[in-house]
C-alpha cells in the first residue's frame, strides 16, 4: 500500500507540474500583443513628427538675439546693449514723408523709419477723427545726448545713458501743441487707440511700482502686434507681459480674425527652435535670458 501511496503522489505532483507550466506559457504568450501596441504606438509618434517636420525648419538661436527686437526689456537692471540699437534710425526734420499729421518740436528729430512709418499711420487715422495737434517732442537719443540730459535734468528726471528706451530707437514723446499731454484730447486718444498700431504707454500712472518711471503719457513705445493688444487686454506693463510669457510659455490670440501664437523660449548653447515654412513670424529677445517667437496663421 505504501508503494501505491508513493506512486498516486508522484503522479499528482507531475500533473501538477505540467498546469503550471501551461500557464506560464499562456502568459507569457500575451506579452507580445502588449509589445505590438507599443511599437505601433511608436510608428505613429514618428509619422506625426515626420509629418510636422516636413512643415518646418530648425533654426539656430544665437546668444545676440536675446538683445535684438521689438520686445527688449529696458529699465534700472536690463541696460540696452549695442546690438539692440534699430538701424535704421533717421533725421525726421529731412523726411517730410514721415512727418505728415504731427509737428516736430526742437532741432533735431531722429527715429527709426519703420517706426516712424508705424507711428504716420497712427496720426493718419488720428486725423481722420478730427485730432491735428499732435508733436513729437523727442524720438532716438544716442548714449551721449542720453549722458548731457542727464546731467543736466538729474537723476528725478531723466536716466542715465544705456538705460533709457529712447536709447533703443523703440520710444517717442508725443506731445499736444495745445495743453499738457494728461489733459489733452492727444493724451486720451493715445491711451485709447495706441494698442492697435502695436504702441504702449510704457509707463501708466497705476504701475510706478513695476516701471520705477513716474507716470508719463506722453512715452509710448513700439512693440508691434499682437503683444500691444494683449498687454492692453490684460492691463499689463513690459515687465508683467514678459513675467505673463514666461510662466506660460505659450499663448494665443486671434485679433480681427487673424490667429497669433506667441512662445517663449529660455536661451540655451547649441539651442534650435521649430519655426513653420509657410506662415510668417517675428523673434525677439528680451533682453534678459531668452527669446520670444511669434507666429502669424
Amino acid at each position: 500500500m505504501k508503494k501505491w501511496g508513493f506512486l498516486l503522489l508522484l503522479l499528482l505532483c507531475l500533473f501538477l507540474s505540467f498546469i503550471n507550466k501551461e500557464s506560464f506559457f499562456e502568459s507569457k504568450a500575451d506579452i507580445p500583443n502588449v509589445e505590438v501596441l507599443k511599437y505601433d504606438q511608436h510608428e505613429n509618434d514618428k509619422a506625426e513628427d515626420r509629418r510636422a517636420s516636413e512643415n518646418s525648419r530648425q533654426t539656430d538661436i544665437t546668444e545676440e538675439q536675446i538683445y535684438q527686437g521689438n520686445l527688449l526689456l529696458v529699465n534700472n537692471e536690463h541696460p540696452v546693449h549695442e546690438e539692440s540699437i534699430k538701424s535704421d534710425v533717421v533725421n525726421l526734420t529731412i523726411h517730410n514723408e514721415l512727418t505728415q499729421g504731427y509737428v516736430l518740436l526742437g532741432s533735431t528729430n531722429y527715429m527709426s523709419m519703420d517706426i516712424a512709418q508705424k507711428f504716420s499711420e497712427m496720426m493718419a487715422d488720428a486725423g481722420k477723427e478730427g485730432l491735428h495737434n499732435f508733436a513729437i517732442t523727442s524720438g532716438f537719443r544716442s548714449f551721449e545726448e542720453q549722458k548731457i540730459l542727464y546731467e543736466q535734468m538729474g537723476s528725478d528726471l531723466a536716466l542715465p545713458p544705456g538705460y533709457s528706451e529712447h536709447n533703443l530707437g523703440l520710444s517717442l514723446d508725443v506731445g499736444s501743441t495745445q495743453m499738457k499731454m494728461e489733459h489733452a484730447p492727444e493724451g486720451k486718444w493715445i491711451e485709447k487707440n495706441a494698442w492697435k498700431y502695436g504702441f504702449i504707454l510704457r509707463y501708466p500712472e497705476d504701475k510706478t511700482d513695476i516701471t520705477g518711471i513716474q507716470y508719463e503719457p506722453w512715452h509710448i513705445r513700439y512693440v508691434g502686434l499682437p503683444h500691444s493688444a494683449i498687454m492692453k487686454e490684460k492691463g499689463f506693463v513690459l515687465e508683467e507681459y514678459l513675467d505673463y510669457l514666461k510662466e506660460k510659455k505659450k499663448v494665443t490670440t486671434k485679433i480681427d480674425g487673424k490667429k497669433y501664437t506667441v512662445s517663449y523660449y529660455p536661451f540655451s548653447e547649441n539651442m534650435t527652435i521649430n519655426l513653420p515654412k509657410n506662415q510668417e513670424y517675428e523673434i525677439s529677445g528680451d533682453n534678459i535670458d531668452g527669446v520670444i517667437v511669434t507666429i502669424y496663421d
